[in-house]
């Protein structure tokens, strides 16, 4: 009795340690709720430490400062910051992007959060003049991987929002539409018809129309091709805005109604305006680039364009033939789909045996890897492993690890196929993973009971440091 009820007191101790730990850690979570515990004052003070040395941080406080005041103070803020940008001379460097996105997107939160509750007109000025800072932004950056340009797509989105909640004569922002296009130097109002047409409505595009004529008949011999190449874009967006499939076709060039692309795109609006007959001849007027496979996108739009029309079986041949040609697996999953039962199952043997002898191995890996087909694949690999392009990495490195569970050869041989490609070609900045593959070799190497007549894994690496004995990159990742 003695025993159980220390027992029992122990179990309660340590139960209570554990709760006051648990209260303890809840107390100490940074969230909202904890912060508020430590009152007004201490907060201030710790905002003020953490903003030194923060110029963002800074001007984040001064915002929230302003928003206490007035919705117009804030707008005075952004637009005394949006002027400072725009005046910076800096480069704005890879070590310099995201201070800048976050800068930008600041200011962004601040138009939409803080200014347009108060005034939406407001808010829409000061966005345009968010907008107009593109230019000289993009004027001293290389955003290559696009992370300002995002800042601006989402100032566009914000822009539609605040258009329709300020409303105003449509051809005023029909006027500020193009002067937008016309300074679009760095695409920075790409789309923007398509985003403002609710706001613009059917007056602001009618006089958007009258403006871009109006411009088209003005002599500038220096700047006609972008000029043009601006309307072209401008008038498709106001035809697709709104729903005249005719107008955007008037737009095309009988050169580009020629092209598989183009011709795709005016299928599907007439398709979607119940005009799939127009449709088939738009798509049938198209000529293949030479050199170049058809498009998907048209394929698929003459598939559609024949199920409209009534025309399925000659769809399902369409689809069988494009398959035959290419092993696109979208194609070959509508045609099984749209066969009788057990009909499905014959066809799609008859598509793997095909694949499988497909004249481009590395296609037909990718087919059967896709599909999945793992054994298919694995006798591709050990077939033909030698047709396969050791460059296409990205391909068999995912490959080499599917088939590694229960294909450990294929996957070895794909391993090798990258190795070979990159020793052969002194392809040094690839050693690193090259050696990897070849440890991985060694791992799979257990698992193989028989090579056939392709060299064992002791063979190949003997062969290996005859071949590339001073590749000393490759061998020190090899381990």
């Amino acid at each position: 009795m003695i025993e159980r009820g220390v027992l029992a007191r122990r179990e309660s101790e340590a139960a209570h340690g554990a709760d006051r730990k648990v209260r303890m850690a809840s107390k100490t979570t940074l969230n909202a709720k904890n912060l508020e515990a430590l009152g007004t004052e201490k907060l201030a003070a710790l905002l003020i430490e953490i903003s030194m040395g923060s110029a963002a941080n800074k001007r984040r406080l001064r915002l929230e400062l302003a928003g206490t005041e007035s919705g117009a103070e804030v707008a005075r803020a952004v637009m005394k910051r949006l002027t400072s940008i725009e005046r910076a001379r800096t480069k704005i460097n890879w070590r310099r992007i995201k201070a800048m996105r976050n800068d930008l997107d600041t200011q962004r939160q601040a138009i939409v959060d803080a200014i347009a509750p108060a005034d939406a007109h407001e808010a829409l000025a000061v966005m345009w003049r968010f907008l107009g800072l593109a230019r000289s932004i993009f004027a001293r950056s290389n955003d290559t991987n696009g992370t300002l340009m995002a800042v601006f797509r989402e100032a566009l989105g914000d822009l539609d929002r605040l258009a329709q909640a300020a409303p105003a004569d449509g051809r005023d922002l029909a006027e500020r539409v193009l002067a937008a296009l016309q300074d679009n130097a760095y695409g920075q109002y790409d789309g923007m018809i398509a985003i403002l047409a609710p706001a613009l409505g059917t007056p602001g595009l009618a006089h958007l129309k009258a403006l871009l004529s109006e411009w088209a008949g003005q002599e500038d011999a220096t700047r006609h091709r972008r000029r043009d190449v601006i309307i072209r874009l401008a008038r498709e967006q106001i035809a697709d805005a709104e729903g005249d499939v005719d107008a955007y076709i008037a737009q095309q060039s009988a050169a580009a109604k020629a092209m598989p692309e183009v011709a795709a795109d005016i299928a599907g609006r007439l398709l979607k305006a119940g005009r799939a007959a127009e449709a088939l001849t738009a798509l049938d007027g198209a000529v293949a680039k030479r050199h170049f496979p058809i498009p998907f996108e048209w394929e698929q739009a003459r598939v559609e364009a024949l199920e409209a029309l009534g025309r399925r079986q000659e769809a399902q041949d369409f689809r069988w033939q494009r398959f035959e040609a290419g092993l696109n697996i979208d194609h070959l999953r509508e045609h099984l789909k749209k066969l009788p039962d057990f009909d499905d199952m014959e066809a799609e043997e008859k598509a793997l045996v095909h694949a499988v002898t497909f004249p481009d191995a590395s296609a037909a890996l990718a087919f059967l890897i896709a599909w999945p087909a793992l054994a298919r694949a694995s006798k591709l690999v050990v077939g033909r492993h030698r047709e396969i392009d050791g460059d296409n990495f990205s391909l068999l490195t995912p490959a080499a690890e599917v088939l590694a569970d229960k294909f450990p050869l294929a996957a070895t041989l794909l391993l090798r196929t990258m190795i070979d490609f990159c020793l052969d070609r002194a392809r040094a900045s690839r050693y690193g993973h090259a050696g990897r593959h070849l440890a991985e070799c060694a791992v799979l190497a257990a698992r193989i009971e028989n090579y056939g007549a392709l060299p064992s894994h002791e063979a190949y690496v003997a062969d290996l440091m005859l071949r590339h004995a001073r590749k000393r990159g490759f061998w020190a990742a090899a381990g």
